[in-house]
């Protein structure tokens, strides 16, 4: 039997921690314990820990800000269990999920798995339309939560992401705490020579951004730091993660096509030609969203969000690999 420790680094999101924290005390399988590490933050969470004290084997810890990746490593420092599990702070667990972690790695042993994510009922309708966009066929091609990663071996993601203990000590965790930093350590745990794979059952609710104007700013962070992964695993960079450089560019040519066309009959037919496309795009991203959320709000509030992912993690994606040019 298993003992599983939680880690979770956290910078001023106590309401978030809190919610996390419930859905851990409703677990069906209860062999595990809680390490919350406070980056830093002026909104401490340490009362909200306390108060689960009764309900949860929970250790609290504060150090100074050094990003998510290092403050990982942290609390991997301190875990007692024989299996480490990182969770994001904005994340609800569903209650059979170390259940369904601890069933699969009993018949199908993995030295790290990750696991897919959702919206919960309870979520906004932007919360319900950011997780769309993040999921879609229409903006990741569905490879998100997937065995394969964009035609490769699937990488586990921080918000939902275990590593045996072997693992930790053979790799020491994390070299870096931002720029697509989960993701170089997934790459060091295969080149290893350690059995990685997906959990699909293994899913959790991901609250993700409460804004657009907050999803936009993580987006641009990721499309940033793809290309940083790039330079250190040049064969990490896929053909799908130019598409949104591509999409970017296309949308930001419209005005100049719509310009051009009152010069050249050929810039008008290519201008009607990507406002078709780009209505067509935008039709298929609601009909899919309305149907999944039983919902037209969110379908409406999903073309936004797709547009923002593509159009933000374009331009990030942009900007990155111009500074080493």
């Amino acid at each position: 039997m298993l003992k599983y420790s939680v880690i979770t680094p956290v910078y001023n999101r106590p309401d978030e921690v809190r919610e996390l924290l419930e859905s851990l005390t409703r677990q069906t399988y209860q062999n595990f314990e809680v390490i919350i590490v406070e980056d830093g933050s002026t909104l401490k969470c340490e009362e909200v820990c306390r108060s689960f004290e009764k309900r949860l084997d929970i250790k609290y810890f504060y150090k100074s800000n050094s990003g998510q990746g290092f403050s990982r490593n942290y609390g991997f420092e301190r875990a007692i269990g024989d299996y480490f599990v990182q969770l994001d702070s904005d994340a609800i667990i569903p209650e059979r999920y170390f259940e369904i972690v601890d069933n699969h790695l009993s018949t199908n042993w993995l030295d790290a798995y990750g696991g897919p994510d959702a919206a919960h009922e309870s979520f906004t309708d932007t919360q319900k339309a950011i997780n769309y966009a993040m999921t879609s066929v229409f903006t990741t091609g569905g490879i998100r939560g997937k065995k394969n990663n964009a035609g490769g071996q699937f990488h586990p993601r921080s918000f939902n992401f275990g590593i045996s203990r072997k693992v930790w000590e053979e790799t020491q965790g994390y070299t870096m705490t931002r720029m697509a930093e989960d993701i170089e350590f997934s790459i060091r745990i295969i080149n290893k020579g350690f059995k990685v794979g997906l959990i699909e059952e293994a899913f959790i609710y991901h609250k993700r951004r409460t804004d657009f104007g907050q999803f936009y700013k993580q987006l641009h962070f990721f499309g940033r730091g793809r290309i940083n992964l790039s330079r250190m695993f040049p064969s990490e960079l896929k053909l799908v993660h130019f598409f949104p450089m591509v999409f970017t560019l296309g949308v930001l040519s419209i005005p100049v096509q719509l310009l051009l066309s009152f010069i050249s009959p050929f810039f008008c037919y290519t201008f009607l030609f990507s406002i078709g496309v780009m209505a067509l795009y935008k039709l298929m991203i609601f009909i899919d969203s309305t149907v999944k959320n039983k919902s037209l709000k969110v379908g409406f509030l999903s073309i936004v969000a797709c547009f923002i992912q593509l159009f933000a993690y374009g331009i990030g994606f942009m900007q990155e690999k111009l500074k080493g040019v």
